[in-house]
């Protein structure tokens, strides 16, 4: 069992930047994959960026690449998010995810996650 809880949301003008963290408990925590997603206001939860569990491989979404770094500290528990150059398009709630126990793969769609945290508030405004 993975709980997960992110923090570092907030409001920032275009330009600007965050980062997220999420913040995992169990022992197990650098066992799992783990991923970022983002929903805004009625739309679907698409995935942002992805990590396997040792940090070797990363997958980002084509509308983030170069703007956003998914890194992890496995000592800590802790995945993060860097978010830069944000755009008023990047708001939405961010989610992180935590799947493919002991498998070193990307995982790449929300059915594949298992758990998941509440989600933290991004908006960018203009």
């Amino acid at each position: 069992q993975v709980q997960l809880v992110e923090s570092g949301g907030g409001l920032v003008q275009a330009g600007g930047s965050l980062r997220l963290s999420c913040a995992a408990s169990g022992r197990t925590f650098s066992r799992y994959a783990m991923g970022w997603f983002r929903q805004a206001p009625g739309k679907e939860r698409d995935l942002v960026a992805a990590i396997t569990w040792n940090g070797g491989h990363t997958y980002y979404a084509g509308s983030v690449e170069g703007r956003f770094t998914i890194s992890r500290d496995n000592a800590k528990n802790t995945v993060y998010l860097r978010l830069n150059s944000l755009i008023p398009e990047d708001t939405a709630v961010y989610y992180c995810a935590a799947g493919g126990f002991d498998s070193n793969a990307l995982i790449m769609t929300t059915v594949g996650y298992d758990y998941w945290g509440q989600g933290t508030q991004v908006t960018v405004s203009s």
